[in-house]
This record gives C-alpha cells, structure tokens and sequence, in this order.
C-alpha cells in the first residue's frame, strides 16, 4: 500500500511474468528483450534479482 498505483501494477505484471519461467535467467531474457539489445552484453537475471530485491522480493520467494 506504500506505492504507487503504477509501481504497483508494474510489479504485479513482472511478478506474473516470472512465474511462468524456469529461471531466473529466463525470466529476465524475456522481460528485458527489447532493452537487451541495445546492451553490448547483460546479465539479465542479474538486473531482474535487483528489481525484485528493491521490494524485498527474490527468486524463491516468487517462484518457490
């Protein structure tokens, strides 16, 4: 209830996103694939762990 309505439905769409993968790793290919491309390299289940840990989230509590 401390955010935004927009942090809020953003979050939820990601939280919805990264269960339907396997990974971590997945889940960041996919939701960063258009911002990927335009990186020389990326580590994306690196940048989607630090969007999760910025709500106190990680991989396990999600997907676990």
């Amino acid at each position: 209830s401390a955010l935004d309505l927009f942090d809020q439905m953003q979050l939820n769409s990601v939280l919805n996103n990264v269960r339907k993968h396997r990974s971590l790793a997945d889940a960041g290919r996919h939701l960063f694939a258009a911002s990927r491309i335009q990186k020389g390299s990326s580590n994306d289940g690196d940048r989607l762990r630090k969007y999760l840990a910025k709500y106190g989230l990680s991989w396990a509590a999600v997907c676990g």
